[in-house]
C-alpha cells in the first residue's frame, strides 16, 4: 500500500482552513480521525496560537516565555495568507470515543491536528442532549 494515498488531504476540506487563515473565517464542524469524531469550531492559525499564547501570559518567567514564542508563530501565519494548510485549529472542542461522554466534556479546549490524518468531516458542531 502507497503511503502517498495515505497522506493526501481533502481539498475542500483544506479550502475551509486556508479561509480560516486568510479571512478568519470560522465554522462550526465535526471531524472523523482515526475513528473518533473531533466536534468544534474551525479557527485561524493565528487566533489558535494567540489563544494559546494567553494561557500562558501570567506565569512564571518561562510561561512568559512560551506565550511570547506562542504569539510569534500566530503571528507568522498572518504573512503566509494563501500558504498550503497542514493544520486544522478548532476550539471549544469535544472528542467523542464511542457512546461515551465527550472528553474533554467542560471548558474552552484548542484542538490542532494533521488535515493528512482527517477521514472525513460533516458541518455542524455535535451538542450534548442537554445543553
Amino acid at each position: 500500500m502507497s503511503n502517498e494515498l495515505g497522506a493526501r488531504k481533502d481539498s475542500i476540506l483544506e479550502f475551509f482552513v486556508q479561509a480560516a487563515n486568510s479571512y478568519n473565517f470560522s465554522l462550526d464542524i465535526s471531524l472523523n480521525v482515526n475513528g473518533a469524531v473531533i466536534s468544534g469550531t474551525l479557527i485561524s492559525a493565528k487566533d489558535y496560537f494567540e489563544t494559546m499564547s494567553e494561557t500562558f501570559e501570567d506565569g512564571n518567567e518561562i510561561a512568559q516565555k512560551i506565550s511570547e514564542q506562542l504569539a510569534a508563530t500566530g503571528e507568522s501565519f498572518e504573512s503566509s495568507k494563501g500558504a498550503e494548510a497542514n493544520f486544522i485549529h478548532l476550539k471549544n472542542t469535544k472528542v467523542y470515543c464511542g457512546d461515551s461522554k465527550p472528553t474533554p466534556s467542560e471548558g474552552k479546549i484548542l484542538w490542532r491536528g494533521k488535515l493528512s490524518e482527517v477521514d472525513g468531516f460533516f458541518l455542524g458542531r455535535i451538542s450534548d442532549s442537554g445543553s
